[in-house]
């Protein structure tokens, strides 16, 4: 595969379907600074699904070099092409391309991409791949937010089916509890609201000792789809705190 190429035929399907005024209105959302195009997402997985119907035998090799090359680059439909490739493809990725995943992440400086990587593709991943959950705990203590969330989120969808490792998420949630950081706060509340559709006692138990230490923000989401008593405790237990 050459990759240049096959980047200009992303460029030539999604360019005639770019809008000024979206792009304006997408930078201005995401508060980026990368260059836009104004695409919709949907037009971009469009996009991306006639060209996998016409890869169908896309290997690792080539899925990870495309990508790479196509987050090298600075416009959000690139790195939107890859997310998608990622999210459709990601059952072709191994262990080792957590570093893959972790360059990216670093590079995202905005939640749209981090909380697709972190949900989308290292979740399945470290669920296919128990052992990174050694990856996730250093990410866990990391000095940048953004990995610290993504520690988070990529147990989210496990935990969501009432599977997943809630031990870990516990943990690293009990270690970010008191951060101050938005994206941090709210990451551990979806995740704990997520959790509480299937298993409100096990999101209650664990909010109830620390209501001392949560903020506002991880109290709400979290509590939110709890049983009505549970719920009011917590809450009353906060304000009076």
């Amino acid at each position: 595969m050459k990759i240049p190429e096959e980047i200009r035929r992303f460029e030539e399907a999604f360019r005639p379907l770019g809008s000024p005024q979206r792009a304006e209105g997408q930078k201005t959302y995401l508060k980026s600074d990368l260059d836009f195009a104004g695409v919709a997402v949907p037009d971009l997985r469009r996009i991306v699904g006639v060209w996998l119907k016409e890869h169908r035998r896309l290997t690792r090799d080539e899925l990870v070099r495309l990508v790479r090359e196509l987050w090298r680059r600075r416009l959000h439909e690139h790195r939107g092409i890859a997310i998608v490739l990622l999210q459709r493809r990601g059952g072709l990725l191994e262990p080792q391309d957590a570093a893959l995943l972790q360059a990216m992440l670093r590079r995202s400086c905005t939640w749209a991409y981090v909380d697709a990587i972190a949900v989308h593709v290292m979740g399945p991943l470290v669920e296919r791949h128990p052992q990174l959950g050694q990856v996730l705990d250093r990410w866990a203590v990391d000095d940048d937010f953004w990995i610290r969330r993504s520690a988070l989120l990529a147990l989210l969808m496990g935990l969501s089916r009432g599977q997943g490792d809630w031990k870990r998420f516990a943990r690293y949630a009990d270690s970010m509890l008191e951060e101050k950081e938005f994206f941090i706060r709210k990451a551990i509340g979806w995740v704990l609201r997520e959790v509480s559709k299937k298993e409100p006692d096990r999101v209650f138990d664990f909010l109830r000792p620390r209501v001392g230490r949560v903020s506002g923000l991880t109290l709400r989401e979290g509590s939110k789809y709890l049983p009505p008593a549970q719920r009011e405790e917590l809450l009353e237990a906060y304000t009076s705190r």
